[in-house]
């Protein structure tokens, strides 16, 4: 796969039923990590930018592992656009939607997943050309019965619910034709990156196939 091929939001929604929300606070986790993940047939990486070892984190994986495509996570300022790109980062996710970032993103040719809570936001990431959203934080602002309220009048939206998905209750989002995919944390569970059990991490990621839609 080449370096340099751009991904458009859809194909990064569309590459599994779940991307990894990660948060890495050791650059040496990051390469052994997305290998596992990788492993498990889990590509679209996002890594939030709410660690200062995030960008060297996003940096290490896009040079070492080809295979992944890294992303970056919790994108809000056009700086932070700039510094994921600059890093390796192929798309971006935000928890909010401004029209500076939506422009940044794309200056900086990274395909975004804009974050949204409301049906004004939804409007304004729509006016800005972007109909695949992130839904967060999903469970706290309505969770799978808001999206099917959405589904009348945003008929044209799709979404990658977020905030509060687990394995437990994702195939309850997933059901909906409205959502593509999940965000979820559970892949990367922060006792199995200390303990460094990167196999375990690709079972939990080998065990997200169940969910496909």
């Amino acid at each position: 796969m080449s370096a340099t091929q751009q991904f458009t939001p859809l194909q990064v929604m569309q590459d599994a039923p779940v991307i990894p929300v990660i948060v890495l606070n050791d650059v040496a986790h990051a390469v052994p990590m997305a290998r596992a993940l990788v492993a498990g047939g889990i590509r679209m990486l996002e890594v939030t930018l709410r660690t200062p070892q995030a960008l060297a984190c996003i940096e290490a994986i896009a040079k070492a592992v080809p295979e992944a495509v890294v992303g970056a996570g919790t994108v809000r300022s056009k700086a932070d656009a700039q510094a994921a790109a600059n890093a390796g980062s192929r798309f971006a996710v935000s928890p909010g939607y401004t029209s500076a970032v939506g422009q940044a993103c794309r200056d900086a040719g990274l395909a975004l997943l804009p974050g949204v809570a409301t049906g004004s936001e939804i409007m304004m990431a729509q006016e800005d050309g972007f109909t695949q959203l992130k839904f967060f934080p999903a469970m706290q602002a309505g969770g799978p019965a808001m999206l099917k309220a959405w589904s009348g009048p945003f008929f044209d939206v799709q979404f990658c619910p977020t905030g509060g998905v687990t394995l437990q209750n994702a195939s309850e989002f997933l059901a909906l034709p409205n959502v593509v995919c999940v965000g979820g944390s559970w892949l990367v569970p922060a006792d199995a990156m200390a303990k460094g059990d990167w196999l375990r991490i690709t079972q939990l990621a080998l065990d997200t196939k169940a969910l496909r839609k």
